[in-house]
């Protein structure tokens, strides 16, 4: 799933035509001995900036006084905000896939529907620490924009690569019988996981209360080997 959902992701363009803040020709570059540090340091101020304060709320003068560090070293690494907040997005992501569970085949006899609640069970529980790219990008999925944003772009280039790498291990380990029954059936069932876990996620925001994970999980699972079954039975029955 990390695989697919980045290849879609490398394909953004690191900056759209919403310019929110110029680049000034006159910038200086930043010194190469700081560039590792200075860029880490301006992801984790924009993330964290961008999270309380939604985007119009996250300033380049807000940036630099939480890290420190000059306009200038905002601009040699970035374009504008717009694509400082793409890259929080996509670093974000970057960092929360490679701790995700492999979506590995179900075990030898073991059926497809027992091998997605293994997986589930800790990428799920992962939702519950609330990384930045899903809080961001669902903020920037509703705020209104008179133009396109590269942040929410990339955000919805991720979810895009998300669902297909879902779709096609659903198309691997479902039982032929109900793909040939509905060959979109793949596709159906991972927009119904997507759309299940972002309403986890964001009910979670809004009651601090620590949701079942177990107890969604298997609720959610239930629902998709339903309609599974659904597939492959005779019509009229």
């Amino acid at each position: 799933m990390a695989d697919a959902a980045q290849k879609w992701a490398s394909d953004v363009l690191g900056s759209l035509a919403h310019v929110d803040e110029p680049l000034d020709p006159e910038v200086e570059a930043a010194p190469p001995e700081e560039s590792d540090d200075s860029r880490e340091r301006l992801l984790r101020a924009a993330e964290e900036i961008a999270s309380e304060r939604g985007y119009k709320g996250t300033t380049i003068s807000r940036i630099c006084k939480q890290t420190g560090l000059p306009a200038s070293s905002v601009y040699w690494f970035f374009a504008d905000k717009d694509e400082l907040l793409a890259e929080v997005v996509q670093h974000s992501w970057d960092e929360w896939s490679a701790a995700q569970p492999a979506w590995n085949p179900p075990e030898p006899g073991q059926i497809w529907d027992a091998a997605l609640r293994v997986t589930l069970r800790r990428s799920v529980r992962s939702l519950l620490d609330a990384p930045s790219f899903m809080r961001i990008g669902h903020m920037l999925t509703l705020e209104q924009h008179s133009e396109e944003l590269a942040a929410r772009t990339r955000f919805l280039v991720i979810r895009g690569g998300i669902g297909e790498g879902i779709a096609g291990w659903f198309a691997e380990f479902l039982p032929p019988a109900a793909i040939d029954a509905e060959p979109a059936l793949p596709h159906v069932l991972a927009q119904t996981l997507i759309a299940a876990t972002d309403g986890f996620f964001i009910g979670h925001q809004i009651d601090d209360a620590e949701p079942s994970v177990p107890g969604f999980v298997e609720f959610l699972v239930d629902i998709l080997a339903s309609t599974v079954q659904r597939a492959t039975e005779p019509e009229g029955r």
